[in-house]
C-alpha cells in the first residue's frame, strides 16, 4: 500500500507541476498577444493630446508657484499653438467634421490672440489657460469617447 500512495502523491506533483507549467506559458503567451496588438494601434492622436496636457499642467504649475513671466509661460504657450498643428492629422478621421474644424481653428485662434499679446501676470495666465481650456473642453465634449 505504502508504493502504491507514494506512486500517487509523485502523479499529483507531476500533474501540479505541468499545470504550473503551462499557466506561466499561458500568461507569457496572453501578454504577447496583448503587446502585438497595441503594436498595432496609432499612437500618434493619444500622443498629441498628452503633450498637450503637459504643457498645460505646466502652465497651471507655474500659477500655483507664482512664476508667471513670459519666460516662464512663452515656450509652453508655443509649444500648445504647435501642437495645435497637429491635430488634424492625428485625428484624420474627424478632418472632414465642420465642427471639429471649427473648435480646432478656435483652439489655434486662443493661442494666436494669447502668443500675440502674452500674459504678463499669474492673473493673465490663468485666463488665457481658462480660455485654451474651454476650447479643449467643447470639442472633447463633441468627440471625446
Amino acid at each position: 500500500m505504502n508504493t502504491s500512495a507514494a506512486k500517487a502523491g509523485n502523479a499529483a506533483a507531476r500533474y501540479f507541476f505541468l499545470f504550473l507549467i503551462g499557466l506561466a506559458v499561458g500568461i507569457v503567451a496572453t501578454v504577447m498577444a496583448l503587446r502585438a496588438l497595441d503594436a498595432r494601434k496609432d499612437h500618434y492622436p493619444e500622443s498629441v493630446m498628452h503633450v498637450m496636457d503637459a504643457h498645460a499642467g505646466a502652465l497651471k504649475a507655474n500659477i500655483e508657484q507664482s512664476r508667471c513671466a513670459a519666460t516662464d509661460t512663452l515656450p509652453h504657450l508655443q509649444a500648445l499653438r504647435t501642437m495645435a498643428n497637429d491635430i488634424e492629422p492625428a485625428f484624420g478621421d474627424l478632418r472632414e467634421d465642420a465642427r471639429f474644424a471649427k473648435h480646432v481653428s478656435d483652439l489655434r485662434a486662443s493661442l494666436d490672440g494669447t502668443l500675440s499679446s502674452p500674459p504678463l501676470n499669474c492673473a493673465g495666465v490663468d485666463a488665457a489657460l481658462k480660455d485654451i481650456g474651454g476650447n479643449c473642453k467643447a470639442c472633447h465634449q463633441d468627440f471625446r469617447n
